[in-house]
């Protein structure tokens, strides 16, 4: 998809621009204009700079109605969408009230979370702007907020089908369990000796998620983004 650049909408220049790395992005964050589907992003920041007094819109980018995405601060500029959550946190928002979000809107969402995901090279957790500590609002509304709860699924079934369960050997791994940055790849090279073929897309593929969401249903695990605490503890020690 194309995003739609600041100059290209008219973007006001910042104030001032903080910047962080892709190792500190761990989330991203779905919220909602609360404001009309024709509203413009040019009109949104300016109440974000002349309103609010921050130095720039709030949010990293923007989807409307159509689908069409807008740059905000960008990728790795820091955002103010979400208390205690904007170096952490891409904030994505959509333009538009409770229930205007169409499929080509969440499409677009969730295009951005994958190149998010792929450009980090490790999972981010999908959340709604009101789940998240220290952020008591009702925010993005209950149409979105049930689809990231759902876990953001493409419209059109774009989203990769998890296999059966697979039949898993005894205790496969001796290493303890270790949950960030390139271990993830070593959980996939294990995954590979036990005949389960996976690809590497950034921390993982859509063969790995499939695979690891097969997993947790089998263990009857949590799930916590892909693969949360249990899910590698599980996999680790393997547990049955």
């Amino acid at each position: 998809m194309d995003i739609i650049t600041r100059a290209e909408w008219g973007a006001r220049a910042p104030r001032s621009r903080s910047t962080t790395s892709w190792s500190a992005r761990r989330e991203f964050v779905v919220h909602y204009s609360e404001g009309p589907t024709d509203q413009s992003v040019k009109s949104i920041q300016n109440f974000h700079m002349d309103s609010r007094g921050w130095s720039d819109i709030g949010y990293n980018f923007l989807v409307d109605n159509k689908g069409r995405i807008y740059e905000g601060r960008g990728w790795l500029v820091i955002g103010a969408h979400a208390t205690g959550h904007n170096t952490s946190g891409i904030g994505v928002c959509f333009i538009g009230r409770d229930g205007d979000a169409t499929d080509a809107a969440k499409k677009a969402i969730r295009w951005l979370y994958d190149e998010g995901r792929s450009k980090a090279g490790h999972p981010l957790s999908k959340n709604g702007h009101g789940q998240l500590s220290g952020n008591s609002t009702n925010c993005p509304g209950k149409q979105l907020l049930s689809w990231v709860k759902a876990g953001m699924p493409a419209p059109g079934g774009g989203d990769p089908t998890p296999p059966g369960p697979p039949k898993w050997p005894g205790r496969y791994i001796t290493q303890p369990p270790i949950m960030r940055g390139d271990d993830v790849r070593t959980w996939q090279a294990q995954m590979k000796k036990i005949g389960k073929s996976i690809d590497v897309d950034g921390a993982y593929g859509p063969k790995s998620e499939a695979v690891c969401r097969a997993f947790q249903k089998e263990r009857k695990l949590s799930v916590d983004g892909i693969i949360g605490p249990d899910t590698w503890a599980a996999a680790w020690n393997g547990r049955r």
